[in-house]
């Protein structure tokens, strides 16, 4: 009998990726990023941005609104001590938040329109942290200088002049983020008021508290973290990419014209070699507050800035070229050029296919126009955004500003009272939702036979009473409806509470029970 050897068993070329030879720190070091001042086009619509958002957050608790003797005159305040928030004409109630979620919806509606037309513009224009980025970098450049006077003070020894430099930045960065805690507080108490007992050490200690953390969290963000915010901490960048498609508008680098890249293109042209439009100036990656380079294509860092744009412009400016190398473009404008720049693909980029004998860009380049952006995509979110909006407003505009909330005794549900008729407690709640005062006249509708007493009211019983509430104010009453025993018709019967006023014409109803035990029939 012959025994078959054992095959060998062929050993596989592959190592585990959490190998300890593998294996790579899961933090690493923050690079620091010296962005170079840019100037142009996109940076100063930069600068117009911020100073309307920082404006409009620190002075929008200043701005006052008259609403009458009996609520404050605040135009914008979140009143937590009386669960009220205010804004200019519209008052909300805690039971009314759903306005609140309904802009939210319409924030986050409103932010995949945008993205999915013109890219991350939230992020690169108007996010509060690339805000405050940029705030914080106008006083280190205004402190220490450009991106070569930085980068030689960081690299440098410690001197005098030095620690002198860094002390006064960081401590501007300090009052900055403390202006800024100290703007936040203001949206939640009267701001005159509020301010001068910060001064003077009277203030709430909440008050103190949120301005440490909001200082902290400032400073730690905008002057330390910077761009590692953006990459590591917040979720958009991850999710930006579903709402893109190839007719996004987004921060494009046209290698379809830009290479093959060189530092000398004129000795490159002279011996008969191609050559494109960009100088590997390295400009674009030296303004870029993420510290990427544009021309590796998009990438989860890149917060569409547009400060490349207007560098790169600058470059291209000197050197008489055409500007637009890097530029917004749509995906499917950047393929449909990169397939003729390519000839169909079949061959590298060739600027000579893009441009005409005399040095001009070819007719069959595809250029941008702003009715591309204007897609069924785009009017599906515009829709959506209008009708949230539209409900909101229809809602604000219809609501009753008086509700009537009623609440059945659960023990006991009746009582017998000694001439044998069956009495019944409740609680009443009339809610006078407007800054004056009220006069509100509660009726019983219904429940043949029965009348109702008020708790401290010193009136007889009766089926209507005129109820006096204060402005802006919950008025609690407890109630007792009497019924006669040979009026009861059964173990429970409905009735309604009804409330209204007369000088509005404002009215609610409220269906109760009323209950008897079945005896009394």
């Amino acid at each position: 009998m012959h025994v078959r050897d054992k095959p060998q068993r062929e050993r596989l070329e592959a190592k585990a990726v959490n190998s300890p030879e593998a294996h790579q720190p899961l933090y690493t070091p923050r690079k620091k990023i010296f962005p170079k001042r840019a100037s142009g086009s996109f940076r100063r619509f930069k600068w117009l941005v911020m100073a309307i958002t920082l404006g409009i957050y620190c002075l929008t608790p200043w701005l006052r609104w008259d609403r009458g003797p009996f609520a404050p005159d605040q135009a914008v305040l979140v009143d937590l001590s009386n669960s009220r928030f205010y804004f200019f004409f519209i008052e909300i109630w805690p039971q009314e938040f759903y306005y609140v979620a309904g802009l939210l919806m319409m924030a986050g509606i409103g932010l995949f329109l945008i993205t999915s037309t013109v890219g991350r513009a939230w992020c690169g224009y108007t996010c509060p942290q690339t805000v405050w980025v940029d705030l914080f970098l106008v006083v280190e450049r205004a402190i220490e200088g450009d991106r070569n006077a930085r980068m030689k003070l960081d690299a440098g020894s410690w001197s005098a002049r030095k620690l002198v430099l860094r002390v006064s930045k960081h401590a501007i960065w300090l009052i900055i983020a403390a202006a800024t805690g100290g703007a936040w507080i203001f949206y939640f108490a009267d701001a005159p008021t509020l301010i001068g007992e910060v001064f003077t050490g009277t203030a709430a200690p909440v008050a103190y508290i949120t301005i440490a953390v909001l200082t902290a969290t400032t400073y730690t963000f905008g002057g330390l973290m910077r761009e590692q915010v953006c990459t590591y901490m917040c979720p958009w960048p991850r999710i930006q990419a579903a709402m893109l498609d190839e007719t996004s508008l987004t921060v494009t680098y046209n290698d379809w014209r830009g290479e093959p890249r060189s530092r000398h293109a004129k000795k490159i042209q002279a011996a008969g070699q191609l050559v494109g439009d960009c100088v590997d100036c390295n400009a674009c990656v030296a303004v870029c507050p993420m510290g990427i380079d544009i021309r590796d294509g998009q990438q989860l860092e890149c917060i569409t800035c547009a400060l490349c744009i207007d560098t790169c412009d600058g470059i291209m400016d000197k050197l008489g070229k055409e500007r637009g190398l890097i530029s917004y473009a749509t995906l499917s404008d950047y393929n449909a050029n990169m397939a003729v720049a390519t000839a169909g693909g079949s061959r590298p980029v060739n600027p000579s296919l893009i441009q005409t004998a005399d040095g001009a860009f070819s007719d069959a380049l595809a250029h941008f126009h702003f009715r591309k952006i204007f897609r069924p995509r785009t009017f599906i979110y515009l829709g959506a955004w209008s009708a949230v909006g539209l409900a909101l407003l229809f809602s604000l505009l219809t609501r009753e500003r008086l509700e009537l909330n009623v609440l059945h005794d659960r023990n006991p549900q009746f009582v017998r009272l000694s001439d044998g008729s069956i009495r019944n407690g409740y609680t009443v709640k009339l809610l006078n939702m407007i800054p004056e005062p009220r006069t509100i006249v509660v009726t019983m509708k219904g429940l043949h036979g029965a009348e109702m007493s008020i708790v401290g009211i010193d009136l007889p019983a009766d089926r209507s009473f005129a109820i006096p509430v204060e402005p802006d104010r919950l008025k609690m009453l407890k109630v007792f409806v009497r019924q006669p025993a040979g009026e009861v018709r059964g173990a429970a019967q409905t009735f309604k509470f009804r409330v209204e006023d007369k000088a509005s014409f404002e009215s609610d109803e409220y269906t109760a029970t009323f209950n008897a035990p079945e005896t009394v029939r």
